[in-house]
């Protein structure tokens, strides 16, 4: 098995400003369900909500900016580590994913893993 990383970028209700309702509970209830089944299947690694908020670090001065500083449907608002036989898998298992039900993205990326010599 490899471990690859879903980044979910976009969509319109994000758990740090959903409206208190009926739909947008049944949506976030979703995310829960999905996320539980991939963890009963022993594909679910790891993961977490980000924060709208946060910080960057750039170039050799190590300027430190408020960010993040992309378009708010590029912005990557969590992540999960799965469990695949390839990113083919992976990609099919991402399907699964509430994200698309309100045009969000999600990205698919093979975690690579490298030993350091001593």
């Amino acid at each position: 098995m490899e471990k690859f990383m879903f980044l979910f970028r976009g969509g319109d209700t994000h758990v740090h400003n959903a409206k208190d309702s009926d739909e947008v509970r049944a949506y976030i209830q979703s995310w829960i369900t999905w996320q539980q089944d991939l963890g009963k299947k022993g594909i679910l690694a790891g993961g977490q909500p980000l924060q709208r908020t946060g910080k960057q670090v750039n170039g050799k001065n190590k300027v430190v900016t408020d960010g993040p500083f992309v378009e708010a449907n590029e912005t990557v608002g969590g992540y999960l580590i799965v469990n695949a036989t390839d990113i083919n898998e992976a990609v099919e298992i991402a399907k699964g994913c509430p994200i698309f039900e309100e045009d969000g993205k999600l990205e698919v990326r093979p975690i690579q893993f490298q030993q350091l010599e001593n």
